[in-house]
């Protein structure tokens, strides 16, 4: 599954890592053991009446880099004390504040507080500490609301205003929009302003709501689109019986690409009926054909290419004229997917994505030279495309790593700055959110090449993910040995044992999923290093025969990995060792890579160039080529692909 949030405690092994991995820095002593486990324990112990116990706080504890942690905690639980505190918990709490101004120590504390406050009404505090770097809508109309408790309005209309132009619902900003519609500045340009938002964002109730403050003149064509996001085919048909009846063409352009995207054979049958009724002439007809030929491109329907011929140039997009490129590739038009190509940007035109297909198209008109000559410049690339081309060229795939040299004393300097060192403390305590934000604190007073180091710093630490992020803001990829470590060898080689699958395989996908973090959990309710849902996880158990797991076991490095790879094994099983089709079942689930089968044997770059969900996509494409990555770190030779050239198809077919 595909991870969008996580919500994780430690990096990778951190305790261990840092004993295989460690340098000078951390490889003599543990200094902060001792004090770390009392600071955990005195973490997990707060209570609203626990401040007063900082005076039994031992000069240990209180000069530990994380101390101001756990004063941070004990205020904000002192906030649920009596309110006959909370005056004396606001005077400590701002001289925190103070203290640490902007450190990251201070965000959490001050957004529950900034809450505490708006409860209590007290609005004056409330204004001095609130800012609008970072602020939540809840806060911003908090403090809406607290000016005009306080009868400050200078520019308040204007700014509640500006908050009223919001496509959400703002159940805080109550009080400041009834001020505003009270005073008469919510215009009926305003009301429509946010009843636009609203239904541009395809939330036709909540647009219904605003727009019943317009008269009713004005409210008809902002109820017209509601209506056509409500049920489009019924608006549609009823234009369409009605050709007198005014429509605003955006409107009826977005009922029309919402029809399109619902049900395709319903827009196909209305779509000339639809160009006539509104005596529509070829440009005007043409965003209407291309909002009809791009689902069905994605749905792989070679119909697409009649509505692509309807489309003016001057309505091709980048975006649609890939699309238009895949359905042609899907149809095995050829000479429309050179010229498709020819049509895009230069900067399009010029990725290792068109190049490679830019090669296919002048393969297939015979044009040797240009192929090859197109292929070899797609080599140096190091992505799926390059591995395709190297296929294509009958050549082994060597990545070309570019090393970033490690300079020892610049990662101890980095490591022993404070928001390092509270950052790494705050790793091995279990407070991965912290750590990053602590990290990304630090990181923003480095220079560049510091930055680069850090890099190091984070991998040595077993932060993978973190390394890969930093070195992808430094535009940094091809470190291979830095940025594709093997931290599970045994519990990978084991997994590769049991379901007969490449260690290289499993490694893209582990990498791909979690990037090594063994406790991280997905927004779709994915765990672990290979990101199993726990259903998926009990059935490839009782597949294997073997215990099903607890939802919590899914954290273990040994379990995980070996029913992440009997999943990966049961769909390459059920779609006959073709990997492609089991990488994309393994992301956007088993049935839609079953959909997506073709109906006769299709060569594996159209099929993948054709999934229609980007990210599964580009996950099969990555999780490929990390799998030749691995390869040829293990083993330190060139790797083949020619297996990636075996035709699709539907099994048993």
């Amino acid at each position: 599954m595909p991870i969008q949030f996580f919500v994780t405690r430690r990096c990778v092994g951190a305790l261990l890592t840092l004993l295989v991995f460690a340098t000078p820095t951390f490889a003599a002593e543990d200094s902060f053991q001792e004090v770390r486990a009392s600071f955990v324990r005195a973490l997990t112990q707060v209570k609203p009446s626990s401040a007063a116990s900082e005076a039994s706080d031992s000069a240990t504890l209180r000069n530990y880099p994380l101390y101001p942690y756990l004063q941070a905690a004990r205020l904000r639980k002192a906030l649920d004390g009596p309110d006959a505190t909370l005056a004396a918990v606001d005077e400590r709490i701002a001289t925190f504040l103070s203290h640490f101004d902007r450190e990251p120590v201070t965000r959490s504390l001050r957004r529950a507080w900034l809450t505490s406050l708006a409860e209590r009404k007290q609005w004056a505090t409330f204004l001095q500490q609130y800012s609008d770097a970072g602020a939540s809508d809840a806060q911003r109309c908090q403090q809406l609301t607290a000016r005009i408790e306080l009868g400050r309005v200078e520019n308040l209309s204007r700014d509640v205003a500006s908050q009223w132009l919001s496509a959400q619902r703002l159940s805080e900003c109550e009080q400041p929009f009834d001020w505003l519609r009270a005073s008469g500045g919510l215009s009926p340009e305003l009301i429509e302003q946010r009843a636009r938002l609203i239904l541009d964002k395809g939330n036709a109730p909540f647009a219904r709501t605003i727009i019943a403050g317009l008269p009713a003149e004005r409210a008809a064509p902002l109820l017209q689109w509601a209506s056509m996001l409500e049920n489009p085919q019924r608006a549609i048909d009823a234009l369409i019986a009605s050709p007198q009846t005014p429509v605003d063409g955006a409107t009826l352009l977005t009922g029309w690409s919402r029809l399109a995207r619902r049900d395709q054979q319903a827009a196909e049958d209305r779509y000339d009926a639809l160009i006539h009724s509104r005596g529509l002439d070829d440009k005007a007809a043409s965003p209407y054909a291309l909002a009809l030929a791009l689902p069905l491109s994605w749905s792989r329907d070679t119909a697409s290419l009649a509505y692509f011929s309807k489309v003016q140039p001057g309505d091709f997009d980048d975006t649609a004229l890939e699309w238009r490129a895949r359905a042609a590739l899907w149809a095995e038009d050829w000479p429309l997917v050179a010229k498709t190509i020819a049509a895009m940007s230069d900067a399009n035109r010029e990725t290792a994505r068109w190049r490679y297909w830019a090669a296919r198209a002048a393969e297939q008109a015979k044009d040797q030279a240009l192929a090859r000559q197109l292929y070899t410049s797609v080599l140096a690339d190091d992505n799926y495309y390059s591995a395709m081309a190297a296929a294509r060229l009958q050549q082994p795939v060597t990545p070309h790593p570019e090393k970033i040299v490690s300079d020892a004393t610049a990662q101890r300097e980095i490591e022993q700055m404070p928001a390092f060192v509270r950052a790494h403390e705050l790793l091995l305590a279990n407070m991965r959110r912290e750590a990053y934000a602590e990290w990304q604190f630090g990181s923003e007073s480095l220079s560049d090449s510091q930055r680069t180091q850090s890099i190091h710093v984070a991998s040595r630490w077993g932060c993978y993910d973190l390394a890969v992020a930093t070195a992808t803001q430094q535009r940094v990829f091809s470190d291979y040995a830095l940025l594709y470590p093997r931290p599970f060898d045994n519990e990978v080689r084991a997994a590769a044992k049991t379901t007969a699958l490449d260690p290289e395989l499993i490694y893209g996908v582990l990498r791909q999923e979690s990037l090594y973090r063994t406790e991280a959990v997905s927004s779709a309710g994915a765990y672990g290093l290979l990101q199993l849902l726990p259903a998926t996880a009990r059935h490839t158990a009782q597949r294997l025969k073997r215990p099903k797991p607890k939802t919590s076991e899914l954290f273990i490095p040994s379990v995980n990995v070996t029913l992440g790879a009997g999943q990966l094994r049961i769909l390459l099983d059920r779609f006959g060792d073709q990997t492609p089709v089991a990488l994309a079942g393994y992301n956007a689930g088993p049935n839609a890579a079953a959909r997506w089968l073709p109906s006769q044997a299709i060569a594996p770059d159209i099929w993948v160039e054709n999934i229609p969900y980007n990210e599964t996509r580009g996950y099969v494409q990555r999780v490929l080529w990390h799998s030749i990555v691995f390869g040829w770190l293990r083993s330190n030779e060139a790797q083949r692909t020619d297996a990636w050239l075996a035709s699709i198809r539907a099994p048993g077919a």
